[in-house]
């Protein structure tokens, strides 16, 4: 496979990113929730006027994985205040990482994680958490394997549908 290249996403590219963004996440949880509730996230958790305001943050970021000119996957940073939930200036939460079905397997996810502690260690970050649904093993254990440990849960609304994420965290330093 050829090389897989990690870009900053910026608002000349919302329509690619709400794509892809769309896509994945209907590849990821359209088993297992109804067709209305993933129909209503889709067109309010990736509107274009939510990502223009994401994109135009300065406290989030996105980045693109690309295999050649394709994107295959992409995540998403918070940093202080845009942090959905516990909005610590010594952490940075991955809102999301998502890779098109296709290429599960193919180590994208860990390159788009390996971005995220890069970007945790250029801004001194204490610990890096997320967030990930409670019925999605596959990403639990990926983030085990990285050395992430639960330490709460909180719930997502997808829809009409109140879900319980686990949150994780990875210790960046000794505290």
């Amino acid at each position: 496979m050829q090389t897989i290249n990690i870009n900053k996403v910026t608002l000349q590219d919302l329509g690619q990113l709400q794509h892809i963004s769309r896509q994945t996440f209907f590849e990821t949880f359209s088993v297992g929730n109804t067709e209305e509730n993933m129909k209503k996230y889709l067109e309010e958790g990736f509107s274009t006027e939510k990502l223009t305001a994401e994109l135009n943050n300065r406290n989030s970021e996105f980045y693109f994985a690309k295999l050649g000119h394709t994107i295959i996957g992409y995540v998403k940073l918070n940093f202080g205040e845009s942090q959905t939930e516990l909005k610590d200036d010594e952490a940075l939460e991955i809102e999301r990482i998502y890779v098109l079905k296709e290429f599960h397997g193919k180590k994208v996810g860990q390159l788009l994680y390996e971005k995220a502690l890069q970007i945790a260690r250029q801004i001194n970050a204490e610990y890096v958490w997320l967030g990930v649904w409670e019925e999605n093993p596959r990403a639990i254990n990926f983030y085990k394997k990285n050395g992430f440990v639960e330490f709460d849960k909180h719930i997502f609304k997808l829809g009409s549908d109140e879900q319980t994420d686990i949150m994780m965290k990875l210790l960046l330093k000794d505290t």
